[in-house]
């Protein structure tokens, strides 16, 4: 089989703001809301850190964490992850050393416990888990990255609010909020349900993130607990503003290089590729990709491949490197089983694009349309064939860089650059 010719290009993303001293935008942050007000010497403060690969994350923790304790506060680690790093208590400590969030690095310890206590119920009948540890403690800060989420679409979606819902419900909270989900929506449920554990839980502020389509650290926002809500929305505005996407409608084939929750907390990001797969959401009418081949998983994912669902086919490599429990686990407790289903597995990336492109139809592979990514956050530069071209030169923000060339392999049949 022929292959198509391939172009490398790049998308240029104008005005792309970040933040060049995170350490000191976080201290201006935390004295901007008057946190100092609240911090009392010796009081134990649970720091919620996620598992995303959020950019700068151990950056940022540092710098809340001295900030505390040279208010004299006694600060301690929290993850606040859900059903993460196999549910258990030390995968989620591993989890959180792969983004340098260790208590070496942070001066600070890391209490990580799946036992969690019930704050109540809402009126719709769901119990209110949180992780016991933190409720327990004087006060409560978290820190997170605001973003689209991989799910649905809201005014809140993916940030410091579902952090407090479902990342400090630990596995039980978290399995118990993805079901609700599926009667009461996420839209309805993040809200009111983070409003009610305000009103019970002793957070002192969170700290918001926002990252730019270079996944630079674009914005740093403290926010003090009464203004949680109506301040996330706007960062989430924000960072919609600043997201990246493939500049094609419609392709016959998207290769993506890697998937895994370091990428997004479905493995790739529904919104970049097309696809949901998540009752009762709505399959998305744009982009449309007929096929999807995802050729690996990251080292940072430790096995969880959630997401391969959304794939038609893969590759051996990427099998050989899944763990069916931590992502059956993290599948289950999403109420999202279909996004973890294989897809059909090729032993080398040359048959599995061959196999790919012999069902695109009558389109010959060489016309075809097909992209490669290295993952669904990496879009600033990608490949794209010969069929894409004439769409790439009337697109001002994109340029072709080099030469063309095709497809090659090495002698195991796996894709050279």
């Amino acid at each position: 089989m022929g292959f198509p010719t391939i172009y490398r290009v790049r998308q240029r993303f104008e005005q792309q703001p970040a933040v060049p001293d995170l350490r000191g935008a976080v201290f201006a942050e935390l004295e901007r809301i008057r946190l100092p007000s609240r911090i009392r010497p010796g009081m134990a403060i649970a720091v919620g850190v996620g598992s995303r690969g959020v950019a700068n994350l151990a950056v940022v923790t540092r710098a809340v964490l001295d900030r505390l304790k040279g208010w004299g506060a006694a600060p301690f680690l929290v993850p606040a992850m859900g059903s993460h790093g196999g549910a258990t208590a030390e995968g989620q400590v591993r989890v959180l050393g792969t983004y340098g969030v260790t208590e070496e690095a942070m001066g600070a310890p890391i209490r990580s416990s799946m036992e969690v206590v019930e704050l109540g119920t809402m009126p719709w009948g769901l119990p209110v888990l949180v992780d016991r540890i933190a409720a327990s403690a004087d006060g409560i800060v978290l820190i997170n990255r605001v973003k689209p989420h991989t799910n649905f679409t809201g005014e809140v979606e993916s940030g410091l609010l579902k952090m407090l819902v479902v990342g400090l419900g630990n596995h039980r909270g978290a399995q118990l909020a993805h079901r609700a989900a599926v009667d009461i929506s996420f839209n309805r449920m993040i809200p009111e349900i983070a409003r009610f554990s305000l009103s019970r839980l002793p957070v002192l502020c969170g700290v918001g993130l926002v990252e730019n389509a270079r996944s630079e650290t674009a914005a740093v926002r403290a926010i003090p607990p009464e203004a949680l809500e109506a301040e996330e929305k706007a960062l989430l505005r924000q960072a919609r503003a600043l997201a990246a996407r493939i500049p094609f409608e419609f392709l016959h084939l998207l290769i993506v290089d890697e998937i895994g929750k370091d990428i997004a907390g479905t493995g790739m990001d529904p919104k970049v590729i097309g696809r949901m797969y998540l009752y009762p959401e709505e399959e998305p009418k744009s982009p449309r990709y007929m096929r999807i081949l995802i050729r690996d998983l990251t080292v940072r994912t430790h096995g969880n491949a959630v997401g391969m669902g959304f794939a038609d086919f893969a590759t051996r490599r990427l099998a050989d490197k899944v763990d069916f429990k931590a992502t059956y686990t993290n599948s289950l407790t999403s109420s999202s089983p279909v996004r973890s289903r294989l897809p059909i597995i090729l032993d080398t990336d040359r048959e599995a694009l061959e196999v790919a492109l012999s069902t695109i139809g009558l389109t010959p592979p060489e016309r075809a349309r097909v992209v490669r990514i290295r993952n669904t956050l990496a879009l600033e530069t990608f490949l794209a064939s010969e069929a894409l071209v004439g769409e790439v030169r009337a697109n001002p923000a994109l340029e072709i860089l080099g030469a063309p060339w095709t497809f090659t392999f090495d002698g195991t049949g796996s894709l050279l650059e």
